[in-house]
């Protein structure tokens, strides 16, 4: 694992809530610290939109929404562009907009940067919604080639 010192490329996958705030506030704060930059990710799940019950039988399938794919595409950045600017202040910072499974968007784009440290957020799920969905932050951090930094929904910081 790589010392605190040589951690130049922090990858921040930030996601539209209200918590995305205390995350990159965070990260871009470490960076400054490290002197590092800063890759900030946001990744949509892909739409889908199925007008009728599909059945893969069939060979049918859902069809995706090109629209709300624009949407989604145009919301993505100017979310990155919003946290850069609020927090980015003379940091280098790389902005990825990717559409597709989080978790695996977000392991995928840490190897192709080479991030040396990922960080993430999470909303503190527990009990069934935990054991069904689990937790983003839970698998990139069993996964990823680096360090992860797993920051705790707090409550006390909301916007």
């Amino acid at each position: 694992m790589k010392s605190l010192n040589k951690l130049h490329k922090i990858l921040i996958a930030v996601e539209d809530s209200r918590y995305s705030n205390q995350v990159a506030s965070y990260g871009y704060d470490l960076a400054r610290k490290l002197d590092a930059v800063v890759a900030l990710l946001h990744v949509n799940d892909i739409p889908v939109s199925t007008p009728y019950i599909t059945d893969p039988m069939l060979n049918e399938a859902p069809v995706v929404m090109p629209d709300v794919i624009q949407a989604q595409d145009e919301s993505g950045k100017k979310l990155l562009d919003r946290i850069a600017d609020t927090f980015g202040n003379g940091i280098t910072t790389y902005t990825f907009h990717k559409l597709g499974n989080p978790k695996e968007e977000i392991l995928l784009t840490a190897d192709e940067w080479e991030a040396d440290l990922v960080i993430v957020g999470t909303h503190g799920r527990t009990g069934f919604d935990h054991f069904i969905s689990g937790s983003v932050a839970e698998k990139v951090a069993r996964k990823a080639k680096c360090p992860v930094l797993i920051i705790p929904n707090n409550k006390d910081e909301e916007e």
